[in-house]
Protein backbone atom coordinates (compact mmCIF):
# COMPACT_ATOMS: atom_id res chain seq x y z
CA UNK A 1 0.00 0.00 0.00
CA UNK A 2 1.41 3.49 -0.81
CA UNK A 3 2.90 5.61 1.64
CA UNK A 4 1.28 8.77 -0.27
CA UNK A 5 -1.08 10.82 2.09
CA UNK A 6 -3.71 12.53 0.86
CA UNK A 7 -5.28 15.37 3.27
CA UNK A 8 -8.97 14.22 1.53
CA UNK A 9 -7.95 10.80 2.76
CA UNK A 10 -8.79 9.61 -0.90
CA UNK A 11 -7.17 6.18 -0.47
CA UNK A 12 -8.39 4.30 -3.63
CA UNK A 13 -6.34 7.26 -5.29
CA UNK A 14 -3.59 6.59 -3.93
CA UNK A 15 -3.42 3.30 -4.76
CA UNK A 16 -4.09 4.30 -8.37
CA UNK A 17 -1.30 6.90 -8.73
CA UNK A 18 1.03 4.70 -7.29
CA UNK A 19 0.39 2.26 -10.00
CA UNK A 20 1.17 5.05 -12.72
CA UNK A 21 4.14 4.63 -14.87
CA UNK A 22 5.06 8.68 -14.11
CA UNK A 23 5.73 10.58 -11.10
CA UNK A 24 2.70 12.09 -9.64
CA UNK A 25 2.58 14.61 -7.01
CA UNK A 26 0.00 17.28 -5.49
CA UNK A 27 -0.12 20.29 -3.51
CA UNK A 28 -2.68 22.41 -1.49
CA UNK A 29 -4.06 26.17 -1.89
CA UNK A 30 -1.15 27.25 0.58
CA UNK A 31 1.25 25.98 -2.42
CA UNK A 32 2.98 23.70 -0.33
CA UNK A 33 2.95 20.06 -1.57
CA UNK A 34 1.22 17.34 0.62
CA UNK A 35 1.84 14.44 -1.70
CA UNK A 36 3.99 12.16 -3.78
CA UNK A 37 3.31 8.82 -5.89
CA UNK A 38 5.45 5.75 -4.82
CA UNK A 39 7.60 6.33 -8.49
CA UNK A 40 8.43 10.08 -7.39
CA UNK A 41 9.91 8.89 -4.42
CA UNK A 42 11.86 5.96 -5.75
CA UNK A 43 13.19 7.98 -7.97
CA UNK A 44 14.84 10.42 -5.44
CA UNK A 45 15.19 7.76 -2.99
CA UNK A 46 13.95 10.08 -0.37
CA UNK A 47 10.78 9.86 2.51
CA UNK A 48 7.56 11.27 1.87
CA UNK A 49 8.50 13.37 4.83
CA UNK A 50 11.40 14.74 3.23
CA UNK A 51 9.73 15.30 -0.07
CA UNK A 52 6.10 17.19 1.57
CA UNK A 53 6.24 20.85 1.63
CA UNK A 54 8.93 22.37 0.14
CA UNK A 55 11.35 19.53 0.69
CA UNK A 56 11.13 18.57 -2.89
CA UNK A 57 12.61 21.79 -3.89
CA UNK A 58 16.07 20.20 -2.27
CA UNK A 59 16.43 17.71 -5.13
CA UNK A 60 16.71 20.54 -7.53
CA UNK A 61 19.67 21.49 -9.05
CA UNK A 62 20.44 25.17 -7.44
CA UNK A 63 20.93 26.59 -11.61
CA UNK A 64 17.27 25.47 -11.87
CA UNK A 65 15.68 26.45 -8.92
CA UNK A 66 15.35 29.87 -8.92
CA UNK A 67 13.64 29.15 -12.56
CA UNK A 68 11.48 26.52 -11.02
CA UNK A 69 10.25 28.13 -8.45
CA UNK A 70 8.98 31.76 -10.21
CA UNK A 71 7.10 29.20 -12.40
CA UNK A 72 5.59 27.69 -10.17
CA UNK A 73 4.00 30.72 -7.94
CA UNK A 74 3.45 32.92 -10.97
CA UNK A 75 1.03 29.71 -12.16
CA UNK A 76 0.19 29.66 -8.82
CA UNK A 77 -1.08 33.15 -7.99
CA UNK A 78 -2.61 33.08 -11.54
CA UNK A 79 -4.30 29.75 -11.47
CA UNK A 80 -2.77 28.45 -14.48
CA UNK A 81 -1.41 24.99 -15.62
CA UNK A 82 2.05 25.35 -16.61
CA UNK A 83 5.09 23.00 -17.90
CA UNK A 84 8.99 23.49 -16.86
CA UNK A 85 12.17 21.84 -17.34
CA UNK A 86 14.70 21.18 -14.46
CA UNK A 87 17.08 18.69 -13.40
CA UNK A 88 16.36 16.45 -10.57
CA UNK A 89 18.66 14.62 -8.30
CA UNK A 90 18.44 11.27 -8.69
CA UNK A 91 18.79 8.79 -5.77
CA UNK A 92 22.35 7.57 -7.21
CA UNK A 93 23.35 11.45 -6.87
CA UNK A 94 22.76 12.17 -10.92
CA UNK A 95 20.82 14.92 -11.46
CA UNK A 96 18.45 13.92 -14.88
CA UNK A 97 16.40 16.15 -16.77
CA UNK A 98 12.51 16.77 -15.68
CA UNK A 99 8.99 17.78 -17.80
CA UNK A 100 7.38 18.62 -15.12
CA UNK A 101 3.31 19.57 -15.84
CA UNK A 102 1.02 20.96 -13.60
CA UNK A 103 -3.08 22.06 -13.45
CA UNK A 104 -5.04 23.52 -11.16
CA UNK A 105 -7.54 21.27 -9.07
CA UNK A 106 -10.92 21.97 -8.03
CA UNK A 107 -12.99 20.98 -4.75
CA UNK A 108 -16.65 20.06 -5.38
CA UNK A 109 -17.88 23.60 -4.46
CA UNK A 110 -15.49 24.65 -6.99
CA UNK A 111 -13.09 26.31 -5.22
CA UNK A 112 -9.59 25.94 -6.04
CA UNK A 113 -7.53 23.48 -4.02
CA UNK A 114 -4.16 23.81 -5.35
CA UNK A 115 -2.28 22.03 -7.92
CA UNK A 116 -1.93 17.99 -9.27
CA UNK A 117 1.03 17.89 -11.48
CA UNK A 118 2.91 14.76 -13.36
CA UNK A 119 7.04 14.56 -13.96
CA UNK A 120 8.75 12.56 -16.46
CA UNK A 121 12.70 12.07 -16.98
CA UNK A 122 13.52 13.48 -20.36
CA UNK A 123 17.21 12.97 -20.05
CA UNK A 124 17.62 10.82 -23.27
CA UNK A 125 15.68 13.22 -25.14
CA UNK A 126 17.20 16.44 -24.09
CA UNK A 127 20.74 14.93 -25.31
CA UNK A 128 19.62 13.71 -28.45
CA UNK A 129 18.19 17.18 -28.73
CA UNK A 130 21.06 18.59 -27.97
CA UNK A 131 23.09 15.99 -30.03
CA UNK A 132 20.75 16.81 -33.37
CA UNK A 133 21.61 20.79 -32.50
CA UNK A 134 25.33 20.16 -32.46
CA UNK A 135 24.74 18.30 -35.65
CA UNK A 136 22.40 21.00 -37.64
CA UNK A 137 25.40 23.57 -36.04
CA UNK A 138 27.84 21.73 -37.76
CA UNK A 139 25.61 21.04 -40.83
CA UNK A 140 25.34 24.96 -41.24
CA UNK A 141 29.08 25.57 -40.26
CA UNK A 142 30.51 23.01 -42.89
CA UNK A 143 27.68 25.21 -45.43
CA UNK A 144 28.36 28.38 -44.87
CA UNK A 145 32.32 26.95 -45.02
CA UNK A 146 31.23 25.52 -48.58
CA UNK A 147 29.34 27.86 -49.54
CA UNK A 148 32.54 30.89 -48.79
CA UNK A 149 35.13 28.58 -50.14
CA UNK A 150 32.89 28.27 -53.46
CA UNK A 151 32.64 31.86 -53.81
CA UNK A 152 36.48 32.03 -52.95
CA UNK A 153 37.06 29.18 -55.81
CA UNK A 154 34.92 31.56 -58.25
CA UNK A 155 37.33 34.72 -57.49
CA UNK A 156 40.49 32.55 -58.19
CA UNK A 157 39.07 31.52 -61.70
CA UNK A 158 41.43 32.97 -64.19
CA UNK A 159 44.06 33.74 -61.83
CA UNK A 160 48.04 32.22 -62.55
CA UNK A 161 48.66 29.92 -60.27
CA UNK A 162 50.37 27.40 -61.97
CA UNK A 163 53.69 26.28 -60.38
CA UNK A 164 54.92 25.36 -64.00
CA UNK A 165 55.46 29.31 -64.35
CA UNK A 166 58.24 29.34 -61.91
CA UNK A 167 61.01 29.80 -65.04
CA UNK A 168 64.19 29.89 -64.86
CA UNK A 169 67.65 27.38 -64.55
CA UNK A 170 70.15 30.13 -62.54
CA UNK A 171 72.30 28.88 -59.81
CA UNK A 172 69.69 31.63 -57.23
CA UNK A 173 66.50 30.10 -58.31
CA UNK A 174 67.59 26.95 -57.97
CA UNK A 175 68.85 27.60 -54.28
CA UNK A 176 65.46 29.14 -53.58
CA UNK A 177 63.44 25.67 -55.46
CA UNK A 178 66.11 23.32 -53.71
CA UNK A 179 64.93 24.91 -49.58
CA UNK A 180 61.09 24.96 -51.45
CA UNK A 181 61.57 21.18 -51.69
CA UNK A 182 62.84 20.48 -48.52
CA UNK A 183 59.95 22.07 -46.41
CA UNK A 184 56.79 21.42 -48.71
CA UNK A 185 56.22 18.25 -47.27
CA UNK A 186 56.32 19.45 -43.66
CA UNK A 187 53.89 21.88 -41.93
CA UNK A 188 56.64 23.97 -40.57
CA UNK A 189 55.30 27.89 -41.21
CA UNK A 190 57.41 29.52 -44.18
CA UNK A 191 57.69 33.29 -44.52
CA UNK A 192 58.62 34.23 -48.18
CA UNK A 193 61.20 37.19 -48.14
CA UNK A 194 62.07 39.44 -51.67
CA UNK A 195 61.20 42.03 -53.42
CA UNK A 196 57.48 42.73 -55.44
CA UNK A 197 57.32 40.88 -58.17
CA UNK A 198 59.57 38.01 -57.33
CA UNK A 199 57.01 35.19 -57.25
CA UNK A 200 56.63 34.85 -53.54
CA UNK A 201 53.06 33.73 -54.55
CA UNK A 202 54.28 31.27 -56.95
CA UNK A 203 56.53 30.02 -54.35
CA UNK A 204 53.77 29.63 -51.81
CA UNK A 205 51.49 27.34 -54.16
CA UNK A 206 54.64 25.67 -55.11
CA UNK A 207 54.72 24.87 -51.36
CA UNK A 208 51.59 24.04 -51.30
CA UNK A 209 51.43 21.57 -54.04
CA UNK A 210 54.34 19.68 -52.57
CA UNK A 211 52.54 19.50 -49.15
CA UNK A 212 50.50 16.62 -48.03
CA UNK A 213 47.46 19.36 -47.69
CA UNK A 214 47.37 19.50 -51.70
CA UNK A 215 43.78 18.03 -52.07
CA UNK A 216 42.54 21.05 -50.58
CA UNK A 217 42.44 24.54 -52.07
CA UNK A 218 45.30 26.81 -50.32
CA UNK A 219 43.65 29.87 -49.31
CA UNK A 220 45.17 33.49 -49.90
CA UNK A 221 44.37 36.94 -48.42
CA UNK A 222 46.05 40.16 -48.64
CA UNK A 223 46.93 41.88 -46.05
CA UNK A 224 47.72 44.96 -47.65
CA UNK A 225 44.76 44.81 -50.11
CA UNK A 226 41.94 45.55 -47.53
CA UNK A 227 41.32 47.96 -44.18
CA UNK A 228 42.21 46.67 -40.74
CA UNK A 229 38.79 47.00 -39.94
CA UNK A 230 37.88 44.06 -42.81
CA UNK A 231 40.78 42.37 -42.21
CA UNK A 232 40.20 41.11 -38.96
CA UNK A 233 36.31 39.68 -40.79
CA UNK A 234 38.09 38.49 -43.78
CA UNK A 235 40.73 36.41 -41.66
CA UNK A 236 38.63 35.41 -38.08
CA UNK A 237 35.07 35.25 -40.32
CA UNK A 238 31.99 37.13 -38.47
CA UNK A 239 28.69 36.01 -37.50
CA UNK A 240 25.20 37.91 -38.82
CA UNK A 241 24.87 41.20 -37.09
CA UNK A 242 28.44 41.52 -35.75
CA UNK A 243 28.72 44.95 -37.67
CA UNK A 244 26.50 47.41 -39.89
CA UNK A 245 26.62 45.33 -43.02
CA UNK A 246 26.98 41.62 -41.96
CA UNK A 247 23.66 40.34 -43.04
CA UNK A 248 24.23 36.60 -42.37
CA UNK A 249 27.38 34.83 -40.80
CA UNK A 250 30.32 33.88 -42.83
CA UNK A 251 33.25 32.41 -41.86
CA UNK A 252 37.08 33.73 -42.11
CA UNK A 253 39.72 32.61 -44.46
CA UNK A 254 40.83 30.53 -41.13
CA UNK A 255 37.98 28.02 -41.24
CA UNK A 256 38.10 28.02 -44.90
CA UNK A 257 41.75 26.84 -45.33
CA UNK A 258 41.51 24.22 -42.25
CA UNK A 259 43.18 21.30 -43.25
CA UNK A 260 44.85 23.28 -45.39
CA UNK A 261 47.44 25.79 -46.26
CA UNK A 262 47.02 29.64 -45.28
CA UNK A 263 48.83 31.99 -47.41
CA UNK A 264 49.31 35.83 -45.94
CA UNK A 265 51.13 37.97 -48.11
CA UNK A 266 52.01 41.22 -47.56
CA UNK A 267 52.31 40.16 -43.92
CA UNK A 268 53.81 43.03 -43.16
CA UNK A 269 51.35 45.64 -43.94
CA UNK A 270 49.47 44.19 -41.24
CA UNK A 271 48.53 46.71 -38.41
CA UNK A 272 49.97 46.30 -34.81
CA UNK A 273 46.65 45.49 -33.19
CA UNK A 274 45.45 42.85 -35.58
CA UNK A 275 49.51 41.20 -35.26
CA UNK A 276 48.46 40.31 -31.65
CA UNK A 277 45.28 39.05 -32.70
CA UNK A 278 46.81 36.98 -35.18
CA UNK A 279 49.65 35.29 -32.94
CA UNK A 280 47.50 34.66 -30.23
CA UNK A 281 45.08 32.32 -32.88
CA UNK A 282 48.40 30.77 -33.83
CA UNK A 283 49.77 30.30 -30.68
CA UNK A 284 45.58 28.77 -29.53
CA UNK A 285 44.74 27.00 -32.69
CA UNK A 286 41.73 28.52 -32.37
CA UNK A 287 39.85 31.25 -33.09
CA UNK A 288 36.31 33.54 -32.49
CA UNK A 289 34.18 35.32 -35.28
CA UNK A 290 33.48 38.20 -35.03
CA UNK A 291 29.93 38.79 -32.95
CA UNK A 292 30.77 35.03 -31.37
CA UNK A 293 31.80 33.88 -28.39
CA UNK A 294 32.47 30.78 -29.56
CA UNK A 295 35.73 29.47 -30.38
CA UNK A 296 36.55 27.41 -33.54
CA UNK A 297 39.72 25.09 -33.78
CA UNK A 298 41.50 24.63 -36.75
CA UNK A 299 44.28 23.08 -37.88
CA UNK A 300 46.42 24.93 -40.65
CA UNK A 301 49.35 25.23 -42.55
CA UNK A 302 50.71 29.35 -42.21
CA UNK A 303 52.47 30.76 -45.43
CA UNK A 304 53.68 34.15 -44.90
CA UNK A 305 55.44 36.75 -47.69
CA UNK A 306 56.44 40.56 -47.65
CA UNK A 307 58.19 42.93 -49.54
CA UNK A 308 59.56 44.92 -46.02
CA UNK A 309 62.24 44.09 -43.89
CA UNK A 310 60.96 42.44 -41.36
CA UNK A 311 63.88 43.03 -38.88
CA UNK A 312 64.05 46.73 -39.50
CA UNK A 313 60.37 46.72 -38.88
CA UNK A 314 60.75 45.01 -35.63
CA UNK A 315 63.58 47.48 -34.39
CA UNK A 316 61.35 50.07 -35.51
CA UNK A 317 58.36 48.71 -33.71
CA UNK A 318 56.31 48.41 -36.65
CA UNK A 319 56.36 44.28 -36.20
CA UNK A 320 55.69 42.21 -33.49
CA UNK A 321 58.79 40.31 -32.56
CA UNK A 322 57.11 37.34 -30.95
CA UNK A 323 55.09 37.03 -34.47
CA UNK A 324 57.73 37.11 -36.54
CA UNK A 325 59.63 34.13 -34.40
CA UNK A 326 56.56 31.66 -35.22
CA UNK A 327 56.23 32.94 -39.17
CA UNK A 328 59.86 32.88 -39.87
CA UNK A 329 60.57 28.71 -38.36
CA UNK A 330 61.75 28.38 -42.49
CA UNK A 331 62.70 31.58 -44.23
CA UNK A 332 63.34 31.70 -47.96
CA UNK A 333 64.60 34.64 -49.60
CA UNK A 334 63.77 34.89 -53.16
CA UNK A 335 66.27 36.63 -54.98
CA UNK A 336 65.39 40.30 -57.49
CA UNK A 337 65.58 39.89 -61.21
CA UNK A 338 69.14 41.45 -61.21
CA UNK A 339 70.49 38.78 -59.64
CA UNK A 340 69.42 36.26 -61.87
CA UNK A 341 70.06 37.58 -65.39
CA UNK A 342 70.40 34.27 -66.89
CA UNK A 343 67.16 33.60 -66.38
CA UNK A 344 65.66 36.71 -68.24
CA UNK A 345 65.61 35.19 -71.74
CA UNK A 346 63.87 32.29 -70.89
CA UNK A 347 61.52 34.56 -68.73
CA UNK A 348 61.28 36.81 -71.71
CA UNK A 349 60.08 33.95 -74.29
CA UNK A 350 57.84 32.26 -71.57
CA UNK A 351 56.03 35.36 -71.14
CA UNK A 352 55.47 35.70 -75.31
CA UNK A 353 54.56 32.00 -75.89
CA UNK A 354 51.86 32.81 -73.16
CA UNK A 355 50.11 35.98 -74.35
CA UNK A 356 50.83 36.37 -77.55
CA UNK A 357 47.84 34.16 -78.90
CA UNK A 358 45.18 36.59 -76.81
CA UNK A 359 47.32 39.67 -78.93
CA UNK A 360 47.02 37.75 -81.95
CA UNK A 361 50.37 38.08 -82.55
CA UNK A 362 52.61 35.26 -83.50
CA UNK A 363 56.55 36.23 -82.35
CA UNK A 364 59.58 34.28 -83.90
CA UNK A 365 62.62 36.73 -83.42
CA UNK A 366 63.51 39.15 -80.76
CA UNK A 367 66.86 41.49 -82.18
CA UNK A 368 69.88 41.10 -80.28
CA UNK A 369 70.28 44.27 -78.97
CA UNK A 370 66.63 44.48 -77.66
CA UNK A 371 67.45 41.33 -75.43
CA UNK A 372 70.82 42.81 -74.38
CA UNK A 373 68.71 45.63 -73.55
CA UNK A 374 66.33 43.33 -71.50
CA UNK A 375 69.25 41.15 -69.98
CA UNK A 376 70.99 44.92 -68.78
CA UNK A 377 68.28 46.81 -67.25
CA UNK A 378 67.75 46.61 -63.45
CA UNK A 379 64.02 45.59 -63.49
CA UNK A 380 62.78 47.14 -59.69
CA UNK A 381 59.52 45.81 -60.59
CA UNK A 382 61.26 42.26 -61.18
CA UNK A 383 59.04 39.76 -62.87
CA UNK A 384 55.89 41.70 -62.68
CA UNK A 385 57.29 44.96 -64.76
CA UNK A 386 58.85 42.19 -66.82
CA UNK A 387 55.25 41.01 -67.89
CA UNK A 388 54.35 44.81 -68.43
CA UNK A 389 57.05 45.25 -70.76
CA UNK A 390 56.50 41.99 -72.77
CA UNK A 391 52.90 43.00 -73.10
CA UNK A 392 53.45 46.80 -74.48
CA UNK A 393 56.13 45.23 -76.82
CA UNK A 394 53.76 42.79 -78.14
CA UNK A 395 51.11 45.26 -78.59
CA UNK A 396 53.83 47.40 -80.46
CA UNK A 397 54.79 44.33 -82.45
CA UNK A 398 52.65 43.27 -85.85
CA UNK A 399 55.14 41.40 -87.61
CA UNK A 400 57.31 38.47 -86.67
CA UNK A 401 60.26 40.21 -84.13
CA UNK A 402 59.14 41.70 -80.79
CA UNK A 403 59.34 45.55 -80.65
CA UNK A 404 59.97 47.26 -77.24
CA UNK A 405 58.82 50.47 -76.76
CA UNK A 406 61.13 53.04 -77.37
CA UNK A 407 60.88 54.37 -73.86
CA UNK A 408 61.95 51.21 -72.21
CA UNK A 409 64.96 51.72 -69.72
CA UNK A 410 64.68 55.25 -69.55
CA UNK A 411 63.41 57.05 -66.41
CA UNK A 412 60.56 58.10 -65.93
CA UNK A 413 59.17 56.09 -68.71
CA UNK A 414 55.37 57.44 -68.77
CA UNK A 415 56.87 61.25 -68.47
CA UNK A 416 59.15 60.24 -71.55
CA UNK A 417 56.56 58.76 -73.37
CA UNK A 418 54.25 62.24 -72.38
CA UNK A 419 57.72 64.43 -72.88
CA UNK A 420 55.90 67.01 -75.57
CA UNK A 421 52.97 67.99 -73.00
CA UNK A 422 54.31 70.27 -70.35
CA UNK A 423 51.14 71.17 -68.11
CA UNK A 424 50.90 70.69 -64.95
CA UNK A 425 48.13 68.47 -65.35
CA UNK A 426 50.07 66.39 -67.58
CA UNK A 427 52.78 66.45 -65.78
CA UNK A 428 50.65 65.57 -62.49
CA UNK A 429 49.24 62.76 -64.66
CA UNK A 430 52.51 61.11 -65.85
CA UNK A 431 53.52 61.36 -62.03
CA UNK A 432 50.35 59.89 -60.85
CA UNK A 433 50.92 57.11 -63.40
CA UNK A 434 54.37 56.17 -62.77
CA UNK A 435 54.16 55.39 -58.89
CA UNK A 436 50.96 53.35 -59.85
CA UNK A 437 53.56 51.44 -62.19
CA UNK A 438 55.69 50.95 -59.72
CA UNK A 439 53.57 49.95 -57.63
CA UNK A 440 51.34 47.25 -59.58
CA UNK A 441 48.83 49.51 -58.99
CA UNK A 442 47.83 48.48 -55.51
CA UNK A 443 46.51 52.11 -53.99
CA UNK A 444 46.75 51.21 -50.23
CA UNK A 445 48.54 50.05 -47.85
CA UNK A 446 51.99 51.23 -46.71
CA UNK A 447 54.40 51.92 -49.05
CA UNK A 448 51.89 51.85 -51.58
CA UNK A 449 50.77 53.99 -53.98
CA UNK A 450 48.50 56.85 -52.19
CA UNK A 451 51.35 56.86 -49.34
CA UNK A 452 54.02 57.26 -51.37
CA UNK A 453 52.31 60.08 -53.02
CA UNK A 454 51.17 61.57 -49.78
CA UNK A 455 47.99 61.08 -50.20
CA UNK A 456 44.65 59.69 -48.60
CA UNK A 457 43.18 56.76 -50.41
CA UNK A 458 40.30 58.15 -51.50
CA UNK A 459 41.75 61.88 -52.35
CA UNK A 460 44.26 59.67 -54.59
CA UNK A 461 41.06 57.75 -56.26
CA UNK A 462 39.28 61.16 -57.02
CA UNK A 463 42.49 62.44 -58.41
CA UNK A 464 42.61 59.70 -60.72
CA UNK A 465 38.90 60.50 -61.94
CA UNK A 466 39.19 64.05 -62.54
CA UNK A 467 42.92 62.97 -64.70
CA UNK A 468 41.09 60.16 -66.63
CA UNK A 469 43.34 57.58 -65.03
CA UNK A 470 42.47 54.06 -65.13
CA UNK A 471 44.21 50.59 -65.54
CA UNK A 472 43.92 48.99 -68.75
CA UNK A 473 43.88 45.54 -69.78
CA UNK A 474 47.58 46.00 -70.28
CA UNK A 475 48.64 46.99 -67.14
Amino acid sequence: MSVGLLRDGNEQFSIVADAAPVMLWMSGGDMLCTFFNRPWLEFTGRSIEQEMGNGWAEGVHAEDLQGCLETYMSSFNRRLPFSMEYRLRRADGEYRWILDNGVPKYDREGQFSGYIGSAIDITEKKRADLELRAALAENERLRQRLEAENVYLQAEVGSTHNVSEIVGRSQALRAVLHKAAQVAATDAPVLLLGETGTGKELIAHALHAGSGRRARPLIAVNCAALPPSLIESELFGHEKGAFTGATQARPGRFELANGSTLFLDEIGDLDLPLQAKLLRALQEGEIQRLGSSRTHKFDVRIIAATNRDLEVAMHDGRFRADLYYRLAVFPIALPPLRERRDDIPLLVWHIIQSRQRARARSITQIPQPAMDALVAYDWPGNVRELQNVIERALILSTGPQLLLDEAFGHKPTVCRAQAGSETLRDAQRAHILAVLERCAWIIEGANQAAARLGLRPSTLRNRMRKLGIHRTATR
